[in-house]
């Protein structure tokens, strides 16, 4: 069996990230891989983006593209700008490729991967204007994973939405909330801290201080009051044990976070 099995050529996994939850969306996309390409293997990524936050999906990109295995293809879309102008973009890296949307969604982590080669996926002219995830990325996505070479997808292009992550000496910024209402940031742990003067701000304001406690475990924490731990992806994180840290601080996407 074995040996059977090794006859067939390879078919990279084909990874989705979206905002889309579990309505229909997802499935459908899914339906016409599968139609194109039906040996796909299909990894759901997220689906649990906040709407229409590219920067949090962006963020999830470049956090977890690393763990997959090379010559994967990332299928992200977080698209508000569905319908307009916008490119659609596939991006050949170093080590993976990339399809979705040019609004910055796919850029630091394209960046990080090592940037080769940048298509501007062909438009059929009966497409919806809601849904170039099912019309567009999904048959791309399902095209590189069938063996069409990456050039023809469409012609030679430059993303034009350039989105980066602020984050300078120790001021960084708030990339995502997990559902567990832990507050994750872009800024590095520093050794042998056991605390830290942590500050939120929002539109140049400041809207929290406080000198908060780390704790290299959730368990080693005492129950209901705000700590800091460093995260899968060795990145601080604000949390509360057995509790949601963002829903004590009502905090946001985007928020700058200064830590040090």
């Amino acid at each position: 069996m074995a040996s059977w099995i090794a006859k067939w050529p390879k078919v990279p996994a084909i990874v989705l990230l979206t905002d889309f939850g579990w309505d229909p969306y997802v499935g459908v996309m899914k339906g016409i891989i599968l139609s194109v390409c039906p040996r796909a293997q299909l990894i759901d990524l997220a689906h649990h983006v906040t709407p229409q936050n590219i920067r949090e999906g962006a963020w999830l990109l470049l956090a977890n593209y690393p763990y997959f295995p090379k010559d994967s293809i990332f299928l992200a879309i977080i698209d508000p700008g569905v319908g307009t102008r916008r490119k659609a973009l596939a991006i050949k890296t170093e080590v993976c490729y990339f399809i979705g949307p040019d609004n910055g969604l796919l850029y630091p982590a394209s960046v990080k991967a090592g940037i080769i080669k940048v298509i501007e996926l062909s438009v059929p002219k009966d497409v919806s204007f809601t849904f170039h995830g099912r019309d567009i990325f999904a048959p791309a996505a399902a095209k590189l994973a069938a063996g069409v070479p990456f050039h023809k997808l469409g012609k030679p292009g430059e993303p034009e939405i350039k989105l980066n992550f602020y984050l300078a000496e120790r001021c960084g910024e708030v990339v995502t909330i997990d559902r567990f209402g832990n507050v994750i940031t872009n800024v590095p742990p520093l050794l042998s801290r056991q605390s830290y003067m942590v500050k939120l701000m929002r539109g140049g304001k400041i809207y929290f201080t406080l000198k908060l406690p780390y704790y290299p475990a959730y368990a080693l924490a005492p129950a209901n009051i705000l700590f800091l731990i460093t995260g899968s992806n060795g990145t601080l994180e604000i949390s509360v044990k057995s509790g949601s840290a963002a829903s004590t601080l009502l905090v946001q996407v985007g928020d700058r976070a200064i830590i040090e």
